[in-house]
């Protein structure tokens, strides 16, 4: 594990009173992961990923990156551990004074190489971010997104071990946001660097993340695998976020207005059907449709790849004979799919 996080609390002050930011939280990351950590406003999220460097310092607990147990350093150890810690922020806090290239050399400044090293090792780091040509303008004239790819840059310079990421993508547009995120799997990848992506925002963490830890109020209430969280969640604050991600939502919405787009003719019903489980591969809806002889009429379908398997699902109105129906839906489930029925119209024996 390159990151260990070991029942940390972080309580503050405000007025006399006692606020607990963070409680008895523990995680454990491994080398080489993106790790997403997830929740929503005033959850501990920024606070939690400050405890990693010690920007905010626990309460109670330890904190260890790469061996080191950063909550027992010196000053003088931690001022060394934080350099092969590098972070990046929601407003990207470059220096508007300074050039992109000067902004991205600044760590570099007590680094011990000469003008000439730091000179073509800050033009490796733009040219790996896609910035070569920018390396004499000021952050005034750059985008969003290009600010934010000098701030990646900046946070390399000292070769780290492990990248936070402050809702980074918060203030960025969808187009931006992808194209950041990809460079973060890219770097990831070429570096060999442990992320950990703090966010509020889903569709963040089931882009790029391999595992992620969902928080509220303070605590770490579900953490895993992102398809196997996405797949099967267990808290309704789960369920929420996976929500504002899904079109399969709607149903509900419609169903309240009497839309006539889920009006249903007798011994008809709606479902929703749900991947669960990694292995589902076969055409399910053609295969039960031909099977059971049986009309599946897809009102919505939204399906994402996750970690390299499909997740989400449809929902459909099923038209045809009560004992086929049933036996259709058996078979989906017996082939690990979810399925919910959302409004019957079958007769009743």
């Amino acid at each position: 594990m390159v990151i260990e996080i070991n029942d940390i609390s972080r309580t503050f002050e405000q007025k006399k009173e006692k606020i607990e930011a963070l409680s008895h939280v523990s995680l454990a990351i491994e080398k080489g992961d993106i790790y997403g950590i997830i929740g929503f406003s005033g959850a501990g999220k920024s606070t939690l990923v400050r405890c990693i460097n010690l920007l905010e310092r626990p309460t109670a607990g330890t904190v260890t990156v790469d061996g080191k147990e950063v909550t027992a350093l010196t000053a003088q150890e931690l001022r060394q551990t934080r350099k092969k810690i590098g972070m990046i922020f929601q407003h990207f806090n470059l220096m508007r004074s300074r050039t992109v290239a000067q902004n991205v050399a600044f760590p570099l400044k007590k680094s011990g190489l000469s003008k000439e090293e730091i000179r073509q090792k800050v033009m490796e780091l733009l040219e790996l971010v896609d910035l070569s040509e920018k390396a004499n303008v000021y952050p005034s004239q750059l985008s969003g997104g290009q600010k934010q790819r000098v701030a990646i840059a900046r946070s390399l310079a000292n070769d780290p071990k492990v990248l936070l990421c402050d809702e980074a993508t918060s203030a960025l547009d969808p187009q931006t946001t992808h194209s950041i995120l990809k460079l973060i799997k890219d770097i990831n990848r070429k570096l060999n660097l442990t992320v950990v992506l703090i966010t509020h925002e889903m569709g963040v963490v089931k882009e790029i993340c391999d595992r992620v830890a969902v928080m509220e109020h303070g605590r770490v209430v579900e953490q895993g695998e992102v398809f196997n969280v996405f797949a099967d969640p267990r808290q309704e604050i789960t369920r929420s976020f996976i929500h504002t991600t899904s079109d399969l939502r709607k149903i509900e919405e419609l169903i309240e207005e009497d839309s006539p787009v889920v009006q249903l003719k007798p011994g008809e019903l709606i479902v929703r059907l749900s991947y669960i489980q990694r292995n589902v591969s076969e055409p399910l809806i053609s295969t039960v449709s031909r099977k059971f002889d049986i009309v599946l009429n897809i009102i919505f379908s939204d399906i994402a790849i996750v970690q390299n398997a499909p997740i989400g699902g449809t929902v459909a109105i099923i038209s045809g004979e009560r004992e086929q129906i049933t036996q259709a839906i058996a078979y989906l489930i017996e082939k690990n799919v979810g399925v919910e029925v959302i409004k019957d119209a079958r007769v009743s024996e």
